[in-house]
């Protein structure tokens, strides 16, 4: 014999039913919202409360709550209805100066709003100003550099280069060549005080100069090795010495293609005629303002990060030898660099920054 008040039967049209399978089998639907539906799907397949409610793992009340809030709301009613609480103490009209006074002024004797200024601007606490950037994505605070080629074949070259990573030509070899100039050689007014538990290692932020030098150097796109070579100065007759270096130290036969920039030393009459003697050698130029295009200084930043911006030196010489033993550690064990940008998403990245920044 059946007990209990009779429930009211749940129809589903075919849109709801379709929306509340959704929500029940989305990995992303918050776990609360796939009970509900689930809840409502089992009423409307005719089962009573307490047989959804062990089919769900809830209480025989959580499943007629929302069984009538579905009934009497439809799918509206399975949202979370709002909370108690204290009514809002700030207006969209002071929310909406706070927004526009960050994105459209800047305070006098300052460059950008802080929490701090903006409040008394506005007459509002430095945490509710706080709170608004943070619901907005608003970060005065900060500021990017960024810097757009001008180059009038900046496409031409970008696929030229960027297909040349991708697919490179068969039987040839691939190098990146650049100079990394005015490397310093610093050396600290103090010791250098070691790592110790619960301390880092600590430098003076003063320094002593003795000297630079520059790195030329090859990066071999295939493989990662480098070829490397210091020069105290950067000229064209630098330069020159290091290109005979890579030619003792490349293969006779294959044809070699050089990625490198639009530098000075690479375009003087001398270098011209020595690739003018050395046919083998096929030139790729990066548009100007564009080195991240070059791989090699890629390893720039690598040997920068981990044997020269915390070193010191008190000789040049002493500079090159550390370079040179990085470089020789290097090509024990090269790795290549994985390029994975396309001509035409690199094309369309340039595209949409320059339609966000364009101004009328």
């Amino acid at each position: 014999m059946l007990t209990g008040r009779p429930k009211k039967a749940l129809v589903l049209s075919s849109e709801e039913r379709e929306k509340l399978q959704q929500w029940a089998r989305r990995p992303q639907t918050a776990q609360r919202l796939a009970l509900r539906a689930r809840i409502v799907l089992g009423c409307a397949d005719g089962l009573s409360n307490q047989a959804v409610a062990r089919q769900v793992r809830a209480c025989g009340a959580t499943v007629g709550k929302w069984r009538e809030r579905f009934r009497t709301a439809r799918l509206q009613g399975l949202a979370d209805e709002p909370r108690p609480g204290a009514p809002r103490e700030i207006s969209d009209a002071q929310v909406e100066e706070v927004i526009t006074r960050t994105l459209e002024s800047a305070p006098s004797q300052a460059t950008h709003w802080t929490t701090r200024s903006m409040a008394r601007a506005t007459k509002l606490s430095h945490m509710a100003v706080a709170r608004i950037w943070r619901a907005f994505g608003l970060q005065p605070h900060r500021r990017e550099t960024f810097k757009l080629s001008s180059d009038p074949f900046f496409v031409e070259k970008v696929r030229d280069i960027v297909g040349l990573y991708l697919n490179p030509p068969d039987h040839a070899v691939l190098l990146c060549v650049d100079e990394k100039s005015q490397v310093q050689a610093l050396d600290r007014t103090r010791p250098v005080l070691p790592l110790r538990p619960g301390l880092p290692e600590r430098q003076t932020h003063d320094y002593i100069r003795h000297g630079t030098t520059s790195l030329f150097a090859a990066l071999e796109v295939a493989t990662g090795r480098v070829i490397g070579q210091c020069q105290r100065r950067h000229r064209s007759q630098e330069f020159l010495k290091f290109l005979e270096q890579v030619e003792r130290q490349l293969p006779p036969a294959p044809d070699v293609h050089i990625v490198m920039d639009n530098y000075g030393t690479h375009k003087t009459p001398k270098v011209k005629r020595w690739f003018a003697r050395h046919p083998r050698y096929h030139l790729h130029f990066t548009p100007t303002s564009a080195s991240w295009l070059n791989q090699v200084e890629r390893f720039f930043a690598e040997i920068t990060q981990r044997r020269i911006r915390r070193g010191t030196f008190t000789h040049v010489r002493e500079l090159e030898q550390a370079i040179h033993d990085y470089l020789e550690h290097h090509n024990r064990n090269p790795k290549p660099f994985a390029w994975t940008a396309t001509a035409n998403a690199i094309l369309g990245k340039v595209r949409r920054f320059c339609e966000r920044t364009y101004v009328t």
